[in-house]
């Protein structure tokens, strides 16, 4: 089945529930995969950006992934990718057999990103003996393609090379650049693959332009939003008048809360307070250097999202 079948979706941008000793709450992880599965969310994406990946030491990312792979037992076609991704070849390689060991359907793996003047030759070879040591047949390797922090785009000769080599555990890329021209050049040159947008504001769009779906922070909020949009280009719904004004309201909700969640970046910090804020979640914390907002800069984001999304 090619890539894009398989992934094809909308993806929550998972945040970290940690305790207040900065460990991962592993006991409140079941309660937030269901929370996404009953937002409509097709999968999640664990210890991405939004997630904190880069923070947790391999050792905590197993203990993360196995506590998020319970929600299989109860939704199977609840689809799990991990973010993986580290500086350390071996490192990396590892942490994918982990994911597929526990039953992740993929992994999203950043670049090497300490070298960041490696050439492309360097990277591909990367790529290479990850996907050769780590990814089976059936599952997918995404490229996490978010130069503004990692330091190192994916170009698209490297991704059209890492397609035209493993066509079987290659899955396509994240694309988190927010940029649309980007989004329908990979579209466009890996047709068989999943191009994911990073950047909400792209869903429909992006779906319009040939990507698979979104794997986005914004996600934990209006889930619901984004697949009523996914849903409708899916079924061609969006063909009538009637579809494409349903379409385009619920584009524009997503966008204005987009701009709510902006002005509060980094977005782990913003997204656990107003998890908590508006629904419920306890108040987690953020590991270091990430600092929490004060909690009168949440309430007054929460305001300004129940107003745009009337309790989506």
């Amino acid at each position: 089945m090619q890539a894009k079948q398989q992934l094809s979706g909308v993806y929550v941008a998972a945040v970290t529930p940690l305790t207040n000793d900065l460990t991962p709450d592993l006991a409140a992880i079941p309660a937030l995969m269901d929370f996404y599965v009953q937002r409509g969310c097709h999968g999640a994406l664990l210890l991405g950006t939004t997630g904190e990946g880069p923070s947790f030491s391999p050792t905590e990312r197993e203990a993360i992934f196995q506590a998020a792979a319970g929600v299989k037992q109860t939704h199977p076609d609840f689809r799990l990718l991990a973010g993986t991704g580290t500086p350390s070849l071996d490192e990396t390689i590892q942490l994918n057999n982990i994911a597929f060991d526990l039953g992740f359907d993929g992994v999203v793996t950043l670049p090497p990103f300490y070298f960041r003047t490696a050439q492309e030759d360097g990277l591909y070879d990367w790529f290479s003996r990850v996907i050769k040591k780590s990814i089976p047949p059936d599952r997918w390797l995404l490229g996490y393609h978010f130069p503004k922090v990692s330091g190192v785009p994916l170009t698209h000769s490297l991704l059209s090379r890492l397609r035209d080599n493993y066509p079987d555990q290659f899955g396509g890329a994240k694309d988190s650049t927010g940029d649309l021209t980007n989004t329908q050049t990979l579209a466009a040159a890996l047709p068989d693959q999943a191009i994911l947008v990073g950047n909400d504001r792209l869903m429909t769009s992006g779906l319009n332009a040939g990507s698979a779906g979104c794997i986005t922070a914004l996600a934990n909020l209006v889930s619901p939003l984004l697949r009523e949009v996914y849903d409708a280009h899916a079924a061609g719904s969006s063909d009538t008048a009637a579809a494409q004004a349903a379409v385009q309201a619920a584009q524009e909700k997503i966008n204005a809360a987009r701009t709510v969640l902006d002005e509060l970046n980094p977005f782990p910090s913003a997204l656990k307070g107003l998890l908590a804020e508006l629904h419920g979640f306890p108040l987690w914390p953020v590991k270091p250097p990430l600092l929490p907002f004060p909690h009168k800069t949440i309430q007054a984001a929460a305001a300004k999202l129940k107003d745009i999304l009337n309790n989506d």
